[in-house]
């Protein structure tokens, strides 16, 4: 399954350093396994939104048509305070 990152996904990358964007990159081809790799779980409050843990960070995806689409990558705190319909879906 291919994986696409939403604009703000990619802009978010590469303000990171070479080593985290390197487990991230890792992360997704983890995720592009059949079955998917990784700490995948679903994401509080949501049947069709999942996040994946890399490290002090949580990947927000879903599945779009057979591709999974990452939507935010936050760090592990603000991912669960700040919760809104238009962002996460």
């Amino acid at each position: 399954m291919k994986v696409l990152l939403h604009r703000t996904v990619e802009r978010y990358l590469d303000r990171l350093n070479k080593s985290d964007r390197d487990r991230f990159n890792e992360a997704f081809s983890d995720l592009e396994k059949e079955p998917p790799e990784g700490d995948i779980r679903p994401y509080e409050g949501s049947k069709d939104v999942l996040r994946l843990r890399v490290g002090n960070y949580r990947v927000i995806f879903k599945y779009v048509e057979n591709k999974i689409l990452v939507t935010h990558i936050e760090p592990r705190g603000q991912a669960y305070k700040k919760k809104t319909k238009s962002k996460r879906g």
